[in-house]
């Protein structure tokens, strides 16, 4: 007779990782069948998304806004992998990658929820923009901690390199999503002028 499997629960462990809580990434596994399940919700999002925009007759715009959202969202895990593979901490990689899309996840449900406030209220009431807005830039202010914690536990690096690696991520994820279009508008102007 052997050992009870492991109980896991991913709401419990994005609750104690939100809290840094670094036993949290007990709650997920280390897999690539995990990796794979935790891509889902954030696969799931602009692919409904784009299906809409499609049957509205947007065909081509809602392809690329979904290749560029899959873009976005596996930027991370390929820049995050190959910082973890040159610092030697690559066998922790999947643990962080898992973690972070799962937490990645939860946050845009949360912008979500923020973003859909002022349809509650009248759309010009200033104080409820206002509000609005403080709230992002404290979301966006918690989600780049997040991030440095996420990376520096997950992947037991200092909190030097945590700082490196959430910074790269972000300009790299950046650089892919809207390089071409700035690289467009910069060739359109150039030869325009």
């Amino acid at each position: 007779m052997g050992l009870p499997a492991r109980r896991t629960s991913v709401w419990l462990g994005i609750a104690r990782l939100a809290r840094f809580r670094a036993d949290g990434f007990e709650q997920f596994g280390h897999t690539p069948q995990a990796f794979l399940n935790s891509l889902a919700p954030l696969l799931a999002f602009p692919l409904v998304s784009g299906l809409i925009r499609m049957f509205g007759g947007a065909g081509h715009d809602a392809l690329v806004n979904v290749l560029v959202s899959i873009i976005a969202l596996v930027a991370p895990a390929v820049i995050s992998y190959y910082f973890a593979l040159a610092w030697g901490r690559d066998a922790l990689w999947l643990r962080y990658a898992v973690a972070f899309n799962w937490c990645e996840a939860a946050m845009f449900l949360v912008a979500v929820f923020l973003l859909l406030l002022p349809g509650t209220a009248v759309a010009t009431d200033a104080a409820v923009w206002a509000f609005v807005l403080m709230a992002i830039a404290l979301l966006l202010a918690y989600w780049l901690i997040l991030n440095g914690f996420l990376a520096r536990q997950g992947l037991r690096i200092s909190v030097l390199r945590a700082a490196v690696l959430v910074i790269v991520v972000n300009l790299g994820t950046g650089s892919l999503v809207k390089g071409p279009w700035l690289l467009e508008a910069l060739i359109g102007y150039v030869r325009g002028g």
